[in-house]
Order: structure tokens, then sequence, then C-alpha cells
């Protein structure tokens, strides 16, 4: 089903989805309020995409994928099925997911071997990134340009390299953080937790 601009639906502030019209959202598949896709976009049945999320040129969109609300997505990336991600994730230019671990063209597996893979609110995926499936990067996480993220990857954590290392912490804000954990820009102080680390309350 292609879609068309949309005025604003009754009673709100915010401006109904906005499809650009050489993208493709199929039935089944949902918007949410604000949000745009640009030039050349697939979205399959089922996605589900939040509100004021950016989709740039060339993006798929997977069955049955949910995306939160805020995320922008820049162009050529692939949201293949059995990826999540949660709430203002940042994907860079060609960042590339993976659902299959050992694929074969001869041997399909189909979706009910695909491994799930779930980028938490706030990470960033730096461009040209790679993340092979079956894994969780962390909230506020930051993936460099040209990684590839095999492993779990902490919240906080800022990982760079092939394959991708750990190299420090970042602040919520992208910034590194010192030594003491503490962000040289917006002074925000982080401790560590089970997952990583957590802000200072």
């Amino acid at each position: 089903m292609k879609e068309q601009t949309k005025a604003p639906l009754p009673g709100t502030a915010e401006p109904a989805p906005w499809v650009h019209e050489s993208s493709f959202v199929d039935s089944g598949a949902t918007l949410g309020e604000g949000t745009k896709v640009w030039h050349f976009c697939h979205i399959q049945q089922g996605a589900a995409i939040g509100k004021n999320c950016v989709l740039g040129q060339n993006v798929n969109v997977g069955p049955g994928v949910a995306i939160g609300s805020g995320v922008k997505i820049q162009n050529n990336v692939s949201v293949y099925q059995g990826v999540t991600l949660e709430d203002e994730v940042f994907c860079g230019p060609s960042v590339v997911f993976t659902n299959d671990l050992c694929p074969r063209s001869p041997y399909p597996k189909g979706p009910q071997a695909y491994q799930n893979t779930l980028v938490r609110q706030g990470a960033s995926i730096g461009a040209n990134a790679t993340v092979l499936c079956g894994i969780t990067i962390g909230c506020w996480a930051m993936v460099g340009a040209g990684a590839v993220v095999s492993g779990n990857v902490p919240d906080y954590a800022l990982m760079v390299g092939v394959p991708a290392r750990q190299r420090g912490w970042v602040c919520r804000c992208g910034r590194a953080l010192s030594q003491n954990l503490r962000c040289p820009g917006c002074g925000r102080q982080y401790v560590p937790c089970p997952t990583g680390l957590r802000e200072r309350e």
C-alpha cells in the first residue's frame, strides 16, 4: 500500500505520519504520529514504528519488527525480522543487522530459527557497523563506525573495532566519560551497576 502525506490528526498537536510517494507501507504495518519515511523505503507487514521517528532513504523494516518512538534510522539500513529498536535509538548510514548466524541459500530455516536482537533505549550505532544477531546492545551505549558487534554490550559502553571491544564509557549526551565516570560536558555522574553504568540520582 503506497501512503501519501496526511493531515494532522483531529485534536492533536502532532502531525500524522508522512510517507514519501516512492515508499511502500504494507497492510498491517503501523506508523506513529509525526514519523517521517523518506524515499524508497519499505515497511513490511506487521511492523510497528512509534512516534516522531525518521527513516532515511532506502530503509527496509522487516515483518513484525518493533521500533520505538524518537528513533532515527539513516540511509540504507535494513532492520530485519527479529530486531527490536527501543525509544531514541540512532542507526547511522548503512548499519547492518542480521538474524541468522549460519545462513545457507539451499537450506533456508525460516523465521522460527531467527535469533532476536535488542537495541535498548538511547543506544547509537555508527555508520557501517555490523550487529550480529542474538545479542543486546545496552541503554545509551555507543558503537563506533565500522565496528562488528558479536556480543552483548553494557549500558553506556563505548564499543569500537573489529571485533568490537569496549574502549570506555559514554554519557547519555554522547560525550566520553572521565575516569571518575563524570561527563565533562553536561556534568552527569555515573556509578557501576550490574548492567554497566547507571546515572547517579
